[in-house]
């Protein structure tokens, strides 16, 4: 335990001491712009049932992509993202490998996947974001059920920040990824959760 001690206390020194949580659910807060996914703080998890025994997850990180948003004119909203596919951690190192070849995800042929809205339908704190994913060189439609989650300077960085939280469900066997299907299941659950920065 004492190995750790010591950078843990030098990162908690160099942390800002916060007053409150710089990021807040309030619509109002959000300033119009242009901006980019923080990576760091970006992240796509996926969750599938394997061989009707349990509901396995595994994660992508690495996202990159835009934001074009305009609070008084959300229906103009346009996001694009990025995910290195190449990136996929699950809790097996094996696994990862598998998922990594050409039976699944074929990552050095198709290295990344790449989502483009086409519309942006918002009520409140929601929205429908309808667009493209290509994923295995395939591309299809998909709809985001997205929620604001918060917006403020974010104390790090000093950039007005912005995050969402959407989810949705793809068939990966009409993305040419069918590998054990039904035994692992063909629909895959997605949850991406994505931190913007004003440029």
């Amino acid at each position: 335990m004492r190995y750790f001690a010591a950078p843990l206390a030098l990162a908690l020194l160099a942390t800002p001491a916060l007053a409150q949580v710089p990021g807040q659910p309030n619509v109002a807060a959000v300033k119009a712009g242009s901006y980019a996914t923080d990576p760091n703080h970006s992240q796509v998890a996926f969750s599938v049932t394997h061989f009707g025994f349990n509901v396995y997850h595994g994660l992508f990180g690495g996202i990159t992509g835009t934001l074009t948003l305009d609070p008084k004119a959300p229906a103009a909203s346009k996001v694009v993202i990025d995910i290195p596919v190449a990136q996929v951690v699950t809790t097996s190192t094996k696994l990862n490998e598998h998922l990594q070849s050409p039976d699944f995800l074929d990552a050095a042929q198709f290295p990344t996947a790449h989502f483009e809205s086409t519309s942006v339908v918002a009520s409140g704190k929601t929205a429908k974001i309808s667009g493209n994913l290509t994923l295995h060189g395939v591309t299809k439609p998909v709809v985001l059920n997205a929620r604001f989650i918060g917006a403020g300077t974010n104390p790090m960085s000093k950039a007005e920040t912005v995050g969402f939280e959407a989810t949705t469900t793809i068939q990966r066997s009409q993305y040419g990824i069918a590998k054990y299907v039904p035994a692992v299941t063909d629909a895959v659950d997605l949850r991406i959760t994505v931190a913007f920065e004003k440029k």
